[in-house]
């Protein structure tokens, strides 16, 4: 096996020194990497390797050893950076809902109706003998309201039933470990281009993902008027991803409305910077732009990596706040500088796809032959009578078929009919 893998290696290896101004296939610099790194502990060479665009990689996570740094104006400049190890994160769905949902509970705003509603009217009980309900009604007489039920959740004008009060237990608390983990996760899923598109962001003019753009473009408060923001966006390419936000604004059905929620719009790109670095004039820049969000490396939410739950959010990184996640959030093995005894989430399984680890030729060599035919455990069925199931009877009776083949029960017996034993020979037997 080792020997196969090592062959193939040095034969990819030949092609990328071949192809080394070449942009290669994803999926042959994808297998290089994951053979020399996690077969042969040998870590991949960046100076050597080719810039790797990802494209339409459909895949579960991160795998390239370097990501391109590109300039103000959209193209790829000299500078590279490996790729963070929290990229390489599992991802779980079921986690960033849990971790979203108890999250996205924090911030709402306690409310209840008055307590006074319902009961501001004089009303009292008639008590038996009037063949009417027993419930208060409303005292006095010359009006439609007199007589009336009140008070009572079933009455009209009365009360709610159980009404809302404001200590309410509105915070759901979640273990720290378990939101790095849904952060780590939801990080590690803007880097698949398949999840993005899946979430519905424009990126076909992306010229690649993770997007990392040098900090010099935010130097100097480069970034601070919106028409600067605007445009470099558009350079690397964000631009159909601004146009469909800009299309998406939608009056909001229902009471909302009325509650400062008038609107309803897509989510955009999401611009993680360095605010040690890039500095935090860029905030005043993009926040006008529809669908536009910012947020510090240092503080990065889940309600913006992930909205409403939902993996692979665009995000748009500067150089710095890119090379700030290792300190961040470590490795597997190298606990985080900034979170205290926290180490990345590994995958428990390498190959999750049993399938093809049980067809393997490898776990096949060592198994033994199967015995006999293979026998289909019969799970629970409906009881069928074999009088009236022919499949049912041959099941039980494969000889029935050749009964009814040659008609064995119409045949007669041969020699007719025995004769009858005469009364002497019972009497012989009996003596």
């Amino acid at each position: 096996m080792h020997g196969l893998y090592e062959e193939l290696c040095a034969q990819l290896a030949a092609n990328l020194q071949t192809h080394q101004n070449q942009n290669f296939s994803n999926s042959t610099a994808r297998l290089f990497t994951q053979l020399t790194t996690s077969l042969f502990n040998q870590p991949v060479d960046s100076t050597n390797q080719p810039s790797i665009h990802r494209g339409r990689f459909l895949g579960k996570m991160a795998s390239r050893p370097t990501v391109t740094i590109l300039g103000a104006d959209g193209k790829a400049t000299q500078a590279t950076h490996t790729f963070p190890t929290v990229f390489t994160a599992p991802i779980r769905p079921d986690i960033v809902q849990e971790v979203h949902k108890g999250i996205a509970k924090n911030k709402r705003q306690p409310y209840a109706v008055s307590e006074k509603a319902g009961h501001q009217t004089s009303a009292e009980s008639w008590g038996t003998g009037r063949a009417v309900a027993r419930i208060p009604r409303v005292s006095g007489g010359g009006t439609h309201r007199a007589g009336q039920a009140a008070f009572g959740n079933m009455c009209r004008s009365g009360r709610m039933f159980a009404p809302t009060k404001t200590w309410r237990k509105w915070h759901v608390k979640i273990n720290q470990n378990q939101k790095r983990f849904a952060t780590a996760s939801a990080l590690a899923a803007s880097a698949v281009p398949s999840l993005l598109f899946a979430r519905g962001h424009q990126i076909s003019a992306v010229p690649e993902v993770p997007l990392v753009v040098d900090s010099a473009a935010f130097e100097g408060a480069a970034a601070a008027k919106t028409s600067a923001a605007l445009g470099l966006l558009k350079a690397v390419g964000a631009g159909p991803d601004l146009e469909k936000v800009k299309g998406s604004k939608k009056l909001r059905a229902g009471k909302g409305k009325l509650r400062g929620r008038r609107h309803r719009q897509r989510r955009g790109p999401l611009v993680i910077y360095d605010p040690e670095v890039d500095g935090k004039e860029l905030v005043k820049g993009f926040r006008n732009i529809p669908g536009v969000e910012t947020s510090s490396v240092y503080s990065l939410n889940l309600l913006q990596l992930a909205p409403g739950g939902h993996l692979g959010r665009f995000v748009i990184w500067s150089s710095a706040a890119f090379k700030a996640l290792d300190k961040i959030y470590g490795t597997t093995t190298e606990p985080s500088a900034l979170k205290k005894d926290f180490l990345l989430p590994s995958n428990v399984v390498a190959q999750a796809d049993l399938t093809r680890l049980i067809n393997s030729s490898e776990i096949q060599s060592v198994l033994r032959a199967p015995k006999g035919e293979a026998r289909t455990k019969r799970g629970h069925v409906q009881k069928k009578n074999p009088l009236k199931n022919k499949q049912v009877l041959l099941r039980l009776n494969p000889y029935a078929s050749a009964f009814q083949k040659e008609k064995l029960g119409e045949k007669k017996v041969e020699g007719g009919k025995p004769k009858p034993v005469s009364e002497a020979f019972k009497l012989t037997l009996a003596e």
